[in-house]
C-alpha cells in the first residue's frame, strides 16, 4: 500500500553515537501514528530527520510514494510536513503573530501586514479552540500558551502531515482533551499525524498505530486496539513497569515553608496571588493542584526569588526570605526543579557537567579561593549522570544536545544532590517516560522519608494523587482547600480546581465566585 510517509532503514549518527539504528516508520493517510520510546531513545532525532533539521547517514524517505531528499525544513514545509517541537522554536521578545508568520510574512505594498496576519491568527485560534492572544509577547505568556503558539504556527502554514513532539507535556488535563479534539478534527479533514508522547493513556485514547523505539532501534509497530498500556510500557523500557507509586505513611514534623498573606502580581500588574497562605512540613509532600493560570507559576517564582512579592511573607525554617535574590533563597535551603527547564533550569550552550555545577561552582570543594577545580566538576557530574541515568555522551556534551527528558533528569539530580530542606518540584516529570517517572517519584518520596519538605506542582492529577501526602488546591490565586488524597477522588479534586466547594458527602454544593462570595448551586 502507499503511505503518505515512509521512512526506510533510517540511520543517524552523532560522532560514534548511533541515535537511529536503521529504523523504519510508515504513516498511513488519515491516521494518528504514535511514536513511543524512553527519553533519549531517538524519537525526536527521527522526526528531526523527517523535518529536514538533520541529514541521515543512511536510509530513504518517501512522501506520497515518491522518494524525496529533505535537505532543510523549507523543503519539508513545501512537501506539506509541519512540526510542533517539544522545545519551542520561538523568539521570546516577538509577539505571537510575529512568531507565527516568521519566514512567511504577508506583505502589502512591500510592508509586512501584521494586522491581516493577526486577524488570520485570531481566526485560527478560535477555529481550533486555542484561545491565544495574537498580540501577546512570548516571554510574557505561560509554557502552555507557548505550546499552543507552536501548534498555530504549523496550522498557519497549512501542513497536511503534522509531527507533534510531546505536544501535551506542558498542558493541563482540560487542554489535553481539547488538543485531542483538535487532532481528531485535523484527521477528519484528511490530514495525517505522527505523535511523539510518553503518555500511554493518550496513545490508547487517540492513536491508530504505535511504533516503539528502544535505544535507537525499532522494536516494531502494533495496532493500538490490539495492545495495552502495560504491553507498551514493557516494549518501551524492556521490563515490567509499576504504575502505582509505592510509599509508606508520612511522618511530618516542624514547619519548613511558611507563606502568609502572599500577594504577587503578573507582568501586567494584575494580582495573580491574592493573600495566599500555605505551609509545608519536614517529612511530607504537599501537592499543588489547579488549572494552569491560577497563580501556580507566580507562587513558585515568588518563593524562589524569581518574581517580586508585593506583600506578605515567605519564611524558610523560620527565616524571612521574602524578595531574596534566587541565590540567597537556594542558600537558605531551597532546591528548585523549575517549570521551564530552558528558561530557569539550564544554560543550554554550557556542557551538561557545568550545568550540574551551576548551584555549587562557587563553593568548596569545587571552588577554593575563587579558583574552580574543573576535575571536581567532572567527577560530580559523572556521579549524577550515573545515579540518574542521564543518557549523554559525557559531562562535556552541551546541554542543548540532550533530549528533554535527560535534561530534566540532570536538573533533578543537581537539585536533590544538594540535599535541600525544601525541594520545590514544578512539573518534575514533564516529558519523561514511564520508567523515568517511576524513578523520579521514588526520589521525591526518598527526600520526604529523609525528613525533607517537598512542594510538588503538577498538572497531572494522577501524579498529584499518587505522590502527595496533602493536596493544596489553588484557584484564582488562593488556596481554596487542603485535602488528603486517600479521602478525595479525582472528580472531587476537579470540582475544587474549578472553584467549587464540596459538602460533607462530597457532592457539589457551593461555587466560589471571583469576588469570593458564596453562590449556592442546585
Amino acid at each position: 500500500m502507499e503511505y503518505v510517509i515512509e521512512m526506510r532503514n533510517i540511520r543517524k549518527e552523532f560522532g560514534n553515537f548511533v541515535a537511529n539504528d536503521n529504523i523504519t516508520l510508515q504513516l498511513k493517510k488519515g491516521e494518528i501514528h504514535a511514536l513511543l520510546g524512553e527519553n533519549g531513545a531517538g524519537k525526536s532525532t527521527l522526526m528531526n530527520v523527517l523535518f529536514g533539521l538533520y541529514q541521515p547517514e543512511g536510509g530513504e524517505i518517501f512522501v506520497r510514494g515518491e522518494k524525496v531528499n529533505i535537505t532543510d525544513p523549507n523543503v519539508a514545509n513545501d512537501l506539506g510536513i509541519g512540526m510542533v517541537h517539544q522545545h519551542f522554536m520561538l523568539v521570546e521578545n516577538f509577539s505571537v503573530t510575529e512568531n507565527i508568520i516568521l519566514g512567511s510574512e504577508p506583505t502589502k505594498f512591500g510592508i509586512t501586514n501584521k494586522k491581516d496576519a493577526a486577524k488570520k491568527v485570531q481566526a485560527l485560534s478560535e477555529q481550533y479552540g486555542l484561545n491565544v492572544d495574537p498580540y501577546a509577547i512570548i516571554e510574557d505568556i505561560s509554557v502552555g500558551m507557548q505550546q499552543r503558539v507552536e501548534i498555530l504556527k504549523t496550522l498557519y502554514r497549512g501542513a497536511e502531515i503534522l509531527i507533534f513532539d510531546e505536544p501535551t507535556a506542558s498542558l493541563t488535563p482540560q487542554e489535553i482533551i481539547e488538543l485531542i479534539q483538535i487532532m481528531k478534527r485535523l484527521i477528519a479533514e484528511g490530514k495525517s499525524i505522527i505523535l511523539i508522547t510518553h503518555k500511554l493513556k493518550e496513545i490508547m485514547d487517540v492513536s491508530d498505530r504505535v511504533t516503539v523505539i528502544r535505544k535507537g532501534q525499532g522494536i516494531g509497530t502494533v495496532t493500538t486496539s490490539e495492545t495495552s498500556p502495560n504491553d507498551l510500557a514493557s516494549l518501551m523500557v524492556g521490563r515490567q513497569v509499576t504504575f502505582k507509586t509505592v510509599k509508606g505513611p508520612a511522618n511530618p514534623n516542624g514547619e519548613v515553608l511558611d507563606i502568609k498573606d502572599l500577594v504577587v502580581e503578573d507582568y501586567r500588574k494584575i494580582e495573580k496571588i491574592k493573600r495566599l497562605n500555605l505551609n509545608v512540613r519536614k517529612g511530607e509532600i504537599v501537592g499543588i493542584a489547579g488549572i494552569d493560570g491560577n497563580g501556580q507559576s507566580e507562587l513558585i517564582e515568588a518563593i524562589t526569588g524569581l518574581r517580586k512579592v508585593k506583600s506578605g511573607t515567605v519564611k524558610i525554617n523560620g527565616k524571612d526570605v521574602t524578595n531574596f535574590k534566587p541565590r540567597k533563597v537556594t542558600e537558605s535551603g531551597v532546591g528548585h526543579i523549575p517549570q521551564d527547564r530552558h528558561r530557569h533550569g539550564l544554560v543550554l550552550d554550557f556542557p551538561i557537567g557545568h550545568n550540574i555545577a551551576l548551584q555549587t561552582y562557587y563553593t568548596q570543594p569545587i571552588s577554593k579561593n575563587g579558583i574552580i577545580d574543573y576535575k571536581k566538576i567532572d567527577k560530580k557530574a559523572k556521579e549524577i549522570i550515573e545515579a540518574y541515568d542521564v543518557r549523554t555522551q559525557g559531562a562535556h556534551e552541551p546541554a542543548r544536545a540532550l533530549s528533554g527528558g535527560n535534561q530534566q533528569k540532570a536538573i533533578i539530580g543537581r537539585e536533590v544532590d544538594r540535599d535541600p530542606d525544601l525541594l520545590i518540584a514544578a512539573l518534575p516529570t514533564r516529558g519523561l517516560d514511564v520508567g523515568a517517572i517511576e524513578f523520579i517519584h521514588s526520589r521525591l518520596i526518598e527526600q520526604r522519608d529523609n525528613g525533607k519538605a517537598v512542594l510538588l506542582l503538577s498538572f497531572e492529577l494522577d501524579e498529584v494523587m499518587n505522590v502527595s501526602d496533602r493536596i493544596a488546591v489553588i484557584y484564582d490565586g488562593q488556596i481554596v482547600d487542603i485535602v488528603l488524597p486517600e479521602e478525595t477522588t479525582e472528580q472531587q479534586l476537579g470540582l475544587l480546581m474549578a472553584g467549587q466547594s464540596l459538602d460533607e458527602d462530597g457532592s457539589n454544593k457551593v461555587s466560589l465566585s471571583k469576588e469570593g462570595e458564596d453562590q449556592h448551586v442546585e
